[in-house]
């Protein structure tokens, strides 16, 4: 049928022409892009996986980073207590040293000298050592010690049962975390005693010209006074000299009628003391105690290093296999893509072309009227 009011053949070839163009359009923004999926409509369905697969290789990512800085942390606090062992390996060094009867008092006042710098930069370390503005150690006392002069030992706390833990998340999820534990580093000790007993009363206004007393443990904790001065604790071990008023302590034959003896803290810069032979023998057993204490440390912080590692190679193998399957589902084939793109322009160019013979077919009619 020859009609002019309506060209069907046209209308059909516009559709097809439509079409080619849209996917010719497609094509074009798929290569230029390099993404199959541009927009929602391209697919619904593969938008949502894709997301959802991004939001878990940008977390990963950051985790990878994060962990790498848990990694130079625990580094940092194990160089940090590096240098505290040396200095306690020296300190036990001139215990050994000032043990020996071969020195004199000047030379032991000497090893004193150093070993008084030694814990001080021991002390400087725990309390200064940061991590980008985070405190790497929490210092405690050393808890029971009962020092030189009697027959108790030296007791540390349980190692990692307090402290600082820095939680570092090393996962794209929420809770999904490791903690790097620094455990709590003694800089002080509770020095204490099972005895129990009083101070005696003062000696006599005029004390004998060969009147001395070896100060003990239980002279410093009760107060004592020796040479008319307070006892300190670098006093015990000593023989001091005595003077008028001094009070020692006495301890009581009957237990249940003494008064127990108060705990007094003292810092590790005082206890390592080798300023005589006893104080010398006991600062080895002191010092040995707070390698162990360092050494157990250090064994953490490595744990923690090492498990780092270990997330840092799960995360990167996590993150390449999840990086090839989204590319899979929302990176554009430019091979295919190539293909559709020659097969959209030849569409699209031939619509053209047949939308101008389907315009010429009502033309026709004219031909009719002029016979």
């Amino acid at each position: 049928m020859t009609v002019i009011n309506s060209n069907a053949s046209a209308l059909r070839i516009q559709n097809s022409a439509r079409l080619a163009s849209n996917d010719l359009a497609t094509a074009m923004a798929r290569l230029s892009s390099g993404s199959r999926i541009n927009e929602a409509s391209d697919d619904a369905a593969g938008l949502a996986i894709s997301n959802s697969m991004s939001s878990q290789i940008t977390g990963m990512s950051q985790a990878i980073s994060n962990a790498n800085d848990g990694i130079a942390l625990a580094q940092t606090a194990d160089g940090a207590l590096s240098d505290v062992n040396n200095n306690l390996q020296r300190i036990r060094e001139l215990a050994v040293q000032s043990a020996s009867g071969t020195y004199s008092d000047s030379d032991r006042a000497n090893m004193q000298t150093e070993v008084s710098h030694l814990t001080a930069q021991i002390t400087n370390t725990l309390t200064t050592s940061q991590f980008n503005g985070v405190s790497l150690f929490d210092t405690m006392g050393l808890g029971s010690w009962t020092g030189p002069g009697t027959s108790n030992t030296a007791t540390l706390p349980a190692i990692g049962s307090n402290g600082l833990a820095t939680t570092i998340q090393t996962g794209a999820n929420a809770k999904e975390t490791v903690d790097i534990d620094t455990p709590e580093i003694p800089t002080t000790l509770d020095v204490s005693s099972g005895d129990t007993g009083q101070l005696g009363n003062p000696i006599p206004s005029e004390p004998k010209p060969t009147g001395t007393h070896v100060v003990t443990t239980n002279d410093f904790l009760a107060g004592a006074t020796v040479g008319g001065a307070a006892v300190a604790y670098s006093d015990i071990g000593t023989t001091k000299s005595s003077a008028i008023g001094d009070r020692y302590f006495e301890q009581d034959a009957v237990p249940i009628r003494g008064r127990e003896l108060p705990n007094k803290s003292v810092d590790v810069g005082a206890a390592f003391s080798v300023s005589n032979t006893t104080q010398a023998n006991a600062s080895l057993e002191l010092v040995d105690a707070y390698i162990a204490t360092v050494s157990t440390a250090r064994e953490s912080l490595g744990a923690s290093e090492t498990q780092l590692n270990s997330v840092v190679n799960n995360l990167s193998n996590n993150v390449t296999n999840l990086t090839e399957a989204k590319s899979q589902i929302s990176d554009a084939d430019f091979s295919v893509e190539t293909t559709a793109l020659a097969k959209a322009q030849i569409l699209s160019q031939a619509s053209t072309a047949m939308l101008a013979q389907a315009n010429q077919t009502a033309q026709g009619v004219l031909k009719l009227l002029q016979q």
